[in-house]
């Protein structure tokens, strides 16, 4: 099993995906649309993406590239995110001036680094990249704000842990493969669709009423522009159902008020599948 994921080894996704797939050999990836080029190219089996953080919300661009591309949801995980302050083996928090990590981690961890203020936060395309770069460096004046595994991969220093500034932190990852090769679970209780709706007046409302009619429950809306048609929108939304056969219905009652239905996958619900 092969499976690509965006960022470097001890990357909150390499954490993910290894937890969805022990054993498998992770291919890493700098760039999201690369991981999804390598899933669908076949140099990889499966991918594991991040698709919404508890605190940040969801990562807009994943969803553009699952609807873009001919690939199926057929798992998901979530992961409690935990950052810690590492630098290189030896340096104390008093030689640090600069701190580098993925924004969206700098953003959670706004209070310590309000803390301190001679420490000047400089944003990184990824948390364990930012681990892996001051090794490399052996830069003594540098940390990095990343999870245990990373420190553990590149051989670092947890300076101190648990810095984020809500301990309620999760981040729920899809696991992806190819539509022609996707396995539905029997067990699946959640289903993502994408869908576009006809420009005329309640169309919105009207799908969702259709949905609510079948006694399905919505958990998650979002809405994304589409690209080069101004003002006009992509819907996505998960759904918990009670069967296979009512995440059919929910695809057939969206149709008739929808000018495009995209279903993503049909999955069991993280916290069901891990409990």
């Amino acid at each position: 099993m092969r499976v690509a994921i965006q960022g470097e080894p001890g990357s909150f996704s390499h954490e993910a995906a290894t937890k969805l797939n022990p054993g498998a050999i992770i291919v890493p990836f700098s760039l999201s649309a690369d991981v999804f080029a390598a899933l669908t190219s076949g140099h990889v089996d499966v991918a594991v993406i991040p698709i919404e953080n508890s605190l940040a919300g969801s990562v807009s661009e994943h969803y553009d590239l699952l609807l873009a591309h001919d690939v199926r949801v057929e798992r998901e995980t979530e992961l409690r995110i935990r950052h810690n302050l590492i630098a290189v083996p030896g340096v104390t928090i008093a030689d640090i001036e600069r701190v580098y990590s993925h924004p969206v981690a700098l953003a959670q961890c706004r209070r310590f680094l309000a803390a301190h203020p001679a420490m000047k936060a400089l944003a990184f395309y990824d948390t364990a990249g930012s681990v892996k770069q001051i090794m490399e460096q052996g830069d003594r004046q540098a940390a990095a704000i990343a999870s245990e595994a990373a420190a553990r991969v590149y051989g670092a220093h947890i300076l101190e842990a648990g810095i984020e500034d809500n301990p309620e932190n999760y981040t729920r990852f899809f696991q992806v493969r190819r539509s022609a090769e996707a396995v539905t679970d029997p067990g699946a209780n959640k289903i993502s669709l994408a869908f576009s709706l006809e420009n005329r007046p309640g169309s919105l409302v009207a799908a969702l009423a259709a949905l609510s009619a079948l006694g399905t429950n919505l958990t998650k809306i979002e809405s994304r522009p589409v690209h080069g048609k101004p003002w006009e929108y992509i819907f996505y939304v998960d759904c918990q159902i009670r069967s296979s056969d009512e995440g059919d219905r929910a695809i057939a009652v969206l149709t008739p008020h929808c000018a495009m239905v995209k279903e993503l996958g049909r999955y069991r619900e993280a916290r069901a599948a891990e409990s």
